[in-house]
């Protein structure tokens, strides 16, 4: 096998869609903040791709290019955002909602958030009991929700000519639960789609229709969503990534990034 070839990344070329399954507070600050970088009204803080570098060779050589001109990566100007939220009808009305950015932050990209609307959702409330999903699908069965979002996905592929979709989970973090039977493969889960089996999370309907769709999915959240056996099974035989168990945006940031650091100088 030639591990050359196998590992060869292809150009970014073309438009490059964004799904965010919830279009909250993390999901509205995140495209605020693309839009706002690439129209040269703030710097992409926070952005890796973006603002950092990358050493090559020896510290000597000075070779030190930015990521973002080493990595074929799609260019900010590239990204087209859509997705899903059962309260939001667009980006800015959840950002005034959220209240992370401030109205100066928005009045300027006002017009191009309100166009980044959100497509009614895949949502129960046993999984997120502090939220009442009132923009959500009318398909009942879980099946026909997985079947509804894969027809979302090739809409907006359509519409938006994007060359290349991504998911990436932004919704609120579900309820703690474990796999069963019905993750132990592709086939099992299938069926318990279609029977309505009240083990199989929203988000879980998601990372199906995208794999389904051949969409890379990320997880944003400690959800149980793609490590699973079945999640595993599908990202494999369609040769489709999975990653992600969580942003680390708020506490879990403070804890992964200090905790370490108190405990190797025995702090605490």
């Amino acid at each position: 096998m030639n591990l050359t070839a196998a590992r060869r990344i292809a150009p970014a070329a073309g438009n490059l869609g964004v799904l965010t399954p919830g279009m909250g507070a993390v999901a509205s600050t995140f495209v605020a903040g693309v839009i706002a970088a690439r129209r040269g009204l703030s710097p992409p803080i926070g952005s890796i791709s973006q603002m950092a570098h990358i050493r090559l060779g020896t510290k000597t050589e000075n070779l030190n290019p930015p990521i973002r001109e080493f990595v074929p990566l799609a260019g900010l100007d590239d990204l087209v955002f859509g997705g899903w939220d059962p309260l939001s009808a667009n980006v800015l009305e959840a950002a005034r909602t959220c209240g992370v950015l401030e109205e100066g932050d928005l009045g300027s990209i006002s017009a191009e958030l309100e166009g980044v609307v959100a497509m009614d959702a895949v949502f129960d409330r046993r999984w997120v009991s502090r939220l009442d999903g009132v923009r959500v699908k009318p398909q009942v069965s879980k099946w026909d929700q997985a079947q509804a979002l894969m027809d979302d996905i090739e809409n907006f592929r359509s519409t938006h000519d994007c060359d290349r979709l991504v998911m990436v989970w932004c919704g609120s973090t579900e309820a703690f639960s474990e796999p069963t039977a019905v993750h132990e493969s592709v086939e099992s889960f299938e069926a318990a789609l279609k029977a309505d089996d009240d083990a199989i999370a929203p988000s879980q309907i998601y990372a199906y229709a995208a794999l389904q769709s051949d969409v890379p999915f990320a997880n944003g959240a400690p959800n149980l969503t793609v490590d699973l056996p079945c999640m595993e099974e599908l990202s494999r035989s369609r040769g489709v990534p999975v990653a992600g168990k969580d942003f680390k945006t708020g506490q879990t940031l403070m804890k992964t990034l200090i905790a370490p650091g108190l405990k190797a100088r025995m702090l605490g």
